[in-house]
């Protein structure tokens, strides 16, 4: 409809490749009220601006679609509502012509989602119902729930925990319809790790532990990227929406909060009594597919209501368990992971309580890297200098409360912030292919970091990214001493070697506070942020002195050392040949700067063992929920297993992972078994993974077991049980240089050797000592 009394002058225009304009115009442009048809049929009326389509309208194509809402500039941008031409409909914000925003669709399928999207995705917090009653209601990333959320199955089942991709991944508490409960953790869907198992009728719930954490969180994650809309239709929808999903934040009482709950790595515990039969593992199945009822399954109904199960899965296997009577609640143990998820509420600086001092030295660490990222990214990239190492490359800024001419005002207390070598380290990101947008998001975005306790004995403090690919560690003066001399060097060693082991590092920084009270902070890459669980981790120096943890002290989350590692790993020939040309070269610089009392840090991933699959009955055949719709939401699907838990196959670039991230450690690898090709890494049924020095190394792992003979009591048999794993290390604790002056003390305090060998505590010593441990670990594969 054109209005008529507009003071612009109405005409009709044919133009000559046979679109047709009625309507007003400033010129010879269409400006005002108007409609303008395409040779094609579509066309659009409503509101125009010096020739382009700007303001309120109606756009309808040939095809059905129609559009009628906000246009700016030719696009669908601001509020509006879209009616596809296979029924679906769209009321919500746009952005450039996409859906972005808050909105609400209902599908052809009569699916719902309604929430926030961005570049046509589901991004951030929202609700999607399935037109079988199903709903989910969380964080979503790309099209798929990916973050904390509820997943309500209309059989009466509710999971509420962490999601990748679509699958339950990370911790998570599922109530079945009986009342009974699991809590524990998932990997790409399937259990892995330990857990416990909460029989109906319990007197012992995990709704305390896992309800703790603030439902006003939530509610501020799952609307932190909502867009703001302009009109009052739009305002009007917003309201409704976030009244909807607010409402549906609550369900069944369990979310409160979209904090991030560690991904607990787990030890196989020698203790837990070892499944006898395959009689409930034929009933745990764990694919459940998001569009339909899942399979889990409480392994039948229990009894005894007094006790619990402690549980330990395996990539859907139940492998042990154990029954507690009358069990207490356990008491949370202070020895944590090294470079891992705290299994307490995440402490995040943006929105934590606590007014202490970690607090705020956290929230002034993500002021000045956010500062100290922002001011050097613009400047033109160059070759490094000398000068860019020295005491002049420095730069200190004064952060007071209120903000300056170069600051902005903030929440925490003034401080005096140093960065060291800015341009080194904007070069370095650059080298480790590391984009500053995504570096600033990760340490300084509103999820905050989280602290972890030191687990070693530096009394070090440890910052954790929120998506854990960074770790940021407090230094002494000493040690930042030793690493600004050996700088120079390191850059010139991991520019050399790109598969280098030595941990990479990304920045250094200091923090003064009022009274002159000086932190020091390097960030460092996490090596452990992986695709695949962590399920035992290592910290090795090849000593034996004082070199074993105890007993009561190791927990699911403890970082064990070298007398307690009990395997002996083969490896592809080639594989451990690019390993020790590797680690004999890091060594070799390491020497040369006078560092000692260096680690590998060896983590590790068992896969399930074949004989234990084949006792499920659902082990030949997998839900894929990985396969998807056009807009990205889960659809059921299957995928065979194959009998093999790892495989090489060539390494196909297009069908795996290749996004740079800190644990990246270079070049894809060669293997001897393949012809000398570049290879990845096949887990059948779970993901297909690139091989690279350090990470996603397969090997096949011989654990050691003692076994008296029946005819000789007192003669012992060697027996091998023999995993296949996945192999994570990375050199670390580069920073403790030798000191002469106290090498006895120090070599049997510090450095955990004997005092009869004193000599071994220098440098090279350190380093032939080191490799030889090592070797013996990874012994040549006789085959």
């Amino acid at each position: 409809m054109l209005f008529m009394e507009d003071k612009e002058r109405l005409d009709e225009k044919v133009f000559s490749n046979g679109d047709i304009y009625i309507g007003n115009f400033k010129g010879i442009l269409p400006h005002g009220k108007g409609k303008y048809t395409w040779l094609g049929g579509t066309y659009f009326e409503g509101d125009w601006e010096d020739g382009k389509m700007h303001g309120k309208g109606q756009l309808v194509w040939p095809s059905g679609a129609r559009y009628d809402g906000d246009i700016s500039g030719g696009y669908l941008h601001g509020f509006g509502t879209f009616t596809g031409v296979d029924g679906s409909v769209y009321i919500g914000a746009w952005r450039m012509g996409v859906l972005h925003g808050i909105g609400r669709k209902e599908y052809h399928n009569s699916d719902i989602y309604e929430g926030t999207w961005k570049e046509g995705l589901h991004e951030g917090g929202g609700s999607y119902t399935w037109n079988n009653g199903n709903i989910y209601t969380g964080i979503w990333k790309r099209g798929k729930m990916s973050g904390r959320g509820i997943m309500k199955w209309v059989n009466g089942d509710i999971y509420d925990g962490f999601w990748l991709n679509g699958l339950k991944h990370g911790t998570g508490l599922y109530r079945f319809a009986d009342g009974s409960y699991y809590f524990g953790t998932w990997s790409k869907g399937l259990k892995d790790g330990k857990g416990t198992f909460y029989p109906a009728g319990s007197k012992h719930t995990p709704m305390k532990k896992w309800s703790n954490l603030g439902e006003e969180n939530s509610r501020k994650n799952l609307l932190s990227h909502s867009s703001s809309l302009t009109s009052e239709e739009s305002r009007s929808l917003k309201s409704s929406i976030h009244r909807s999903l607010s409402e549906k934040i609550s369900i069944g009482g369990l979310l409160r909060s979209s904090g991030r709950i560690s991904h607990r790595p787990v030890s196989l515990d020698e203790n837990w009594c070892a499944v006898d039969s395959g009689k409930e593992l034929a009933s745990d199945d764990e694919s459940c597919t998001v569009s339909d009822v899942p399979h889990e399954d409480q392994h039948g109904t229990v009894e005894d209501c007094t006790g619990i199960y402690e549980r330990e899965y395996m990539q859907g296997v139940l492998i042990k368990e154990k029954f507690r009577k009358n069990a207490k609640p356990i008491a949370k143990t202070k020895e944590k992971n090294k470079f891992t998820r705290k299994e307490a509420e995440p402490r995040s600086c943006m929105d934590s309580p606590i007014r202490g001092r970690s607090y705020y030295l956290m929230l002034n660490l993500q002021l000045g890297i956010r500062y100290t990222v922002g001011k050097i990214t613009p400047v033109p990239m160059r070759e490094v200098r000398t000068s860019d190492f020295g005491e002049r490359a420095r730069i200190r800024m004064h952060f007071p409360r209120k903000g300056s001419q170069y600051t902005p005002p903030h929440y925490s207390i003034d401080f005096y912030w140093k960065d060291y070598c800015p341009m080194v380290f904007r070069n370095l990101r650059e080298m480790f292919k590391l984009d500053a947008a995504e570096y600033m998001m990760s340490i300084c975005g509103n999820d905050g970091l989280r602290e972890i306790s030191s687990p070693g004995k530096s009394g070090s403090i440890f910052y954790l990214s929120h998506d854990d690919r960074f770790v940021i560690k407090t230094l002494k003066k000493s040690e930042l001493k030793v690493f600004l001399r050996m700088l120079p060097n390191y850059y010139l060693h991991v520019g050399k070697y790109e598969n280098t082991l030595i941990t990479k590092f990304f920045g250094v920084h200091r923090i003064e506070l009022k009274g002159g009270r000086k932190v020091r902070f390097v960030v460092m890459g996490n090596m452990f942020c992986t695709e695949l669980r962590i399920h035992r981790r290592y910290d090795l120096k090849g000593s034996t002195v004082g070199r074993n943890t105890y007993k009561e002290k190791i927990s699911q989350n403890t970082t064990l050392k070298d007398l307690d590692l009990s395997y002996e790993f083969h490896m592809d020939k080639l594989l451990r040949e690019a390993l020790f040309n590797q680690l004999s070269l890091d060594c070799m610089f390491l020497e040369s700067q006078g560092i000692i009392d260096y680690s590998l840090l060896l983590g590790l991933h068992f896969r399930a063992p074949e004989h234990l699959k084949a006792l499920l009955d659902t082990a030949n055949v997998i839900h894929d929920q990985e396969s998807s719709s056009a807009d990205g939401v889960n659809s059921p699907g299957q995928l065979a297993i194959s009998p093999k838990g790892l495989l090489l196959v060539t390494h196909e670039p297009s069908s795996v992972n290749t996004a740079p991230g800190p644990h990246i450690r270079g070049s894809t690898l060669r293997a001897f078994s393949l012809g000398d090709r570049e290879v990845d890494l096949l887990l059948p049924g779970t993901a297909r993974l690139r091989v690279q020095l350090g990470v996603n190394m397969p090997a096949q792992a011989n654990h050691k077991l003692q076994q008296k003979k029946e005819d000789d009591h007192s003669a012992e048999a060697e027996l091998f049980e023999v995993y296949d794993v996945v192999l994570y290390m990375g050199v670390i604790d580069i920073l403790q240089e030798y000191n002469l002056k106290k090498k006895a003390e120090h070599a049997y305090k510090s450095l955990h050797y004997d005092p009869l060998e004193i000599s071994v505590v220098e440098p090279k010593f350190y380093a032939k000592r080191f490799i030889n441990f090592l070797e013996k670990v990874f012994p040549v594969n006789r085959n």
